[in-house]
């Protein structure tokens, strides 16, 4: 498959919302309190939810990704993964917790919310065995952060043979330029980067599917 239409086609394309949760979006979240930029999730919310509802209207499957994290999951080392930024990693997304529900979205019935606890979607999850098991062949990325989460779980992806579509504009990052270096590294090695504006005009012809939610 070469053009973004046929890659995007809803009989085979997922679209995959990364971690779209309080703490990583609201301005009460963890992300906020520590300080960081959320300027970016701000610009691309009302973009991701315009290409959920068209994703819906076509047909397309939907996956939610929810980092949820405690003692069971955590290690030493992985508890040193956000010192970067002075983030309380005992108070990050815990489970059960507020900061781990989902921030201004809300699934449908037959859509998957897959908790991870890892940046990678794939790592110790069944969603590649999901994948398959729905003949999906590309996965639309979207949701938070940019360069963390969202990039290791579309390059793990196309280590895994599937498309990748970055929707650029329905993705965040606290920092302009690790978002612009997400892009230019999934442009450059790992998949094709568009708009949601470009995804929904290929989508634009394709008749509604009966509504599922």
């Amino acid at each position: 498959m070469l053009t973004l239409a046929e890659k995007v086609d809803p009989g085979h394309c997922l679209l995959m919302v990364v971690d779209v949760q309080n703490d990583f979006c609201h301005i009460e979240g963890s992300m906020a309190r520590a300080r960081q930029d959320l300027s970016m999730v701000d610009e691309m919310m009302p973009n991701l939810i315009e290409l959920l509802e068209q994703a819906r209207r076509v047909g397309a499957p939907v996956i939610f990704t929810q980092a949820v994290h405690s003692r069971w999951s955590d290690s030493q080392a992985w508890a040193t993964r956000l010192h970067g930024v002075n983030l309380e990693v005992p108070k990050h997304c815990r489970e059960g917790s507020w900061g781990a529900d989902l921030f201004e979205v809300t699934p449908w019935e037959d859509e998957r919310v897959l908790v991870k606890r890892r940046f990678s979607a794939f790592y110790g999850t069944d969603l590649d065995v999901m994948l398959r098991a729905l003949g999906i062949k590309t996965l639309l990325m979207t949701g938070v952060a940019t360069n963390v989460c969202v990039e290791t779980t579309a390059r793990d992806g196309f280590m895994r043979d599937y498309y990748v579509v970055l929707a650029s504009d329905s993705c965040a990052a606290y920092d302009r330029a690790e978002h612009q270096a997400t892009i230019t590294n999934i442009s450059k090695y790992f998949g094709q980067v568009a708009t949601s504006e470009q995804v929904i005009k290929a989508w634009k012809d394709l008749p509604a599917v009966k509504a599922r939610g």
